[in-house]
């Protein structure tokens, strides 16, 4: 059975499937329906995505789909290993502004399930870092949004130094979020 532990924002979860192994490797369900009823989470995922970091110390994020458009994420490291994060950007949130972290290593096969309101991002911890995540929502361009991925006022510990971060050109350039105007709230 799958265990379900909510982090310090209880609506960012950590998920991690049961793994039965034997001298021959394991066998998991990476998702079952069911399981995630059963704890009251109940976002349909509509589309599967994946990403590849050659390199220790890509930094992707952080991102997030405006509404109507908004995805919740179930994200795991399908080879190697992350450190991941969610950024609660709800207004009116008790946690706006506050970040949670969990590494996420293939070898373990936990997952992180990123709600609707929330940016999220990563830091590969080992080269040729296989990433897949679900999404309840297709991708739709003129919803693709972003905050900094080092914005001082929200403080997160990354696991690389700024000048040593990977990064895209548009991750570089993001607004800090008191800068952008959300148009998520609770």
């Amino acid at each position: 059975m799958t265990t379900f532990t909510r982090l310090a924002i209880p609506d960012v979860v950590l998920v991690q499937p049961k793994r039965h192994g034997d001298e021959r490797g394991y066998f998991c369900e990476t998702y079952k329906k069911s399981d995630f009823d059963a704890f009251g989470i109940d976002t349909v995922f509509v589309q599967d995505n994946e990403s590849l970091s050659r390199h220790v110390g890509v930094v992707r994020g952080l991102h997030f789909q405006t509404p109507p458009f908004a995805q919740a994420k179930l994200v795991r490291a399908a080879r190697g290993a992350i450190f991941d994060v969610a950024v609660d950007i709800r207004k009116g949130s008790p946690s706006f502004g506050q970040w949670v972290g969990a590494t996420l290593s293939a070898a373990r096969g936990e997952q992180l399930l990123v709600p609707h309101g929330f940016a999220h991002g990563f830091c590969t911890l080992e080269p040729d870092t296989l990433v897949v995540y679900k999404v309840d929502a297709p991708y739709a361009p003129a919803n693709d949004a972003g905050i900094l991925w080092d914005d001082p006022a929200i403080g997160i510990t990354w696991p690389v130094a700024a000048e040593a971060a990977i990064l895209s050109a548009k991750d570089r350039v993001q607004p800090r979020l008191q800068d952008y105007a959300t148009p998520f709230a609770l």
